[in-house]
């Protein structure tokens, strides 16, 4: 018995419109939906394929999906998934995109937005803590951790240097001391639970396009490379080289590649990068990007085509032209360089990965570079508060009513374990009900 390829995609597509609430909300509804309820897949296999896919850089939630529609229908199989996936997240956040630079002087949504930005430091900082229990068992991962902080926060060192040097401590860390670089209590460690026969059960056997061989790994990346040479290619012969797109293709390439731990291990480096390298938007514009990001479907890594479009947006203001489409240029662009290697992650390295999970020589590196991720998006979340506390720098006023809302969505998300959308749908009101205020106090 096999689940026919139109259910699946009917499945994948109404998922691209529901998946609210993030990484962990996404593959709570995955495993509801596929383990529970349509028995697709058995709950080993489904955490077997959950494990592998946080070892990876990228969404793990995107990833997961591509990972199962892979499994069940090969390679297009896995494609449409994952591009389902996506694509209505970045149908939505290019008209959020559009919304928020035509009416965000408005004065009742530049209140909605005064209200979400306290709020998205403390889901950043939330996030810090979350992955921060789940990643840091020892104190040789705290160090890391610290020692991450101090760097990104002292030094100003670059995202990439950090991954790179806790890497290198993770992979002789795992040779000299093994037990501290283990994988602790993850996703893969709860109890599984029986729900009855599944179609792909805990022992239906490995299907033979998800078999490892070198000639199978060759040709995936080989079309995979090709997917990366055209249109980049294409884009160095429209707009020439070092010009907008190459950059945000060049640079979105980039950060697929370092994001390990996640979507939040991705903002550090956009942060980086989009606003203190290119000046592609503003650091109050990344809150906002990512406040847009939280509320709709999708991965919470589409925030790439919110900055994607701002940049273009921006670009085409300074020649004239009509500033959508080169916006809607720049959110295409960033989200296909930035998704294209989970793809390639998924459909050449799956069969590979999958049999070196577990080894501490593989696993290691993984391991201390999360835990200096964990250290990196507390700094995120406190340059945020800077910026949401003090708008206009140590020489202004302080923003009481952003402390009070920040401290709120905190208690909010620490002590009562509220979701995102209540947290930023209850930040929204109290802006408005602050501005409303203001203007009836004159």
């Amino acid at each position: 018995m096999s689940i026919p390829l139109r259910e699946a995609l009917k499945f994948w597509a109404k998922l691209g419109f529901i998946s609210f609430g993030g990484p962990a909300g996404q593959i709570a509804v995955l495993h509801q939906e596929l383990v529970e309820k349509r028995r697709w897949i058995s709950e080993r296999r489904f955490l077997h394929a959950l494990n592998y896919c946080m070892l990876l850089p990228g969404p793990e939630a995107q990833q997961l999906v591509t990972y199962i529609g892979w499994l069940m229908h090969r390679s297009w199989g896995g494609i449409l998934a994952g591009t389902l996936f996506v694509l209505p997240s970045l149908f939505i956040l290019i008209g959020l995109s559009w919304v928020y630079l035509t009416f965000g002087q408005v004065p009742w949504i530049a209140a909605i937005f005064f209200g979400i930005k306290p709020a998205v430091t403390a889901i950043v900082l939330h996030a810090a803590v979350r992955i921060g229990k789940r990643t840091i068992h020892n104190q040789a991962l705290q160090w890391i951790a610290l020692g991450s902080f101090l760097a990104i926060f002292i030094l100003n060192l670059a995202f990439p240097i950090i991954v790179l040097i806790a890497a290198a401590i993770g992979f002789w860390g795992g040779k000299r001391y093994p037990e501290y670089f283990q994988q602790g209590s993850g996703h893969g460690a709860k109890e599984t639970k029986e729900y009855g026969p599944a179609i792909i059960d805990d022992h239906t056997p490995t299907p033979e396009h998800a078999k490892f061989t070198y000639s199978k790994a060759v040709r995936h990346s080989l079309v995979a490379l090709a997917c990366w040479l055209l249109p980049m290619g294409a884009l160095v012969a429209i707009f020439d080289w070092k010009t907008l797109y190459v950059n945000i293709a060049w640079f979105f390439t980039k950060a697929a590649f370092l994001t390990f731990g996640g979507a939040y291990a991705v903002l550090p480096y956009v942060y980086q990068g989009a606003v203190e390298h290119f000046h592609w938007l503003s650091a109050n514009q990344m809150i906002d990007g990512l406040a847009l990001g939280e509320t709709t479907p999708g991965p919470l890594i589409m925030v790439v085509a919110f900055v994607g479009y701002l940049a273009g947006h921006i670009q085409s203001l300074i020649g004239n032209s009509n500033p959508f489409w080169f916006g809607v240029i720049g959110a295409c662009v960033a989200t296909w360089f930035t998704f294209l290697p989970s793809f390639f992650f998924i459909l050449v390295g799956g069969p590979l990965i999958e049999s070196t999970h577990g080894k501490i020589g593989f696993t290691a590196p993984l391991i201390a570079i999360t835990a200096a991720v964990v250290g990196v998006i507390v700094n995120l979340g406190l340059f945020f508060a800077y910026h949401v506390f003090l708008p206009r720098g140590f020489g202004g006023s302080i923003s009481w009513v952003s402390i009070l809302i920040c401290a709120l969505a905190g208690l909010a998300l620490f002590k009562f374990q509220k979701g995102v959308m209540s947290v930023l749908g209850g930040s929204a009101l109290a802006g408005l009900l602050f501005y409303y205020i203001s203007v009836l106090m004159g």
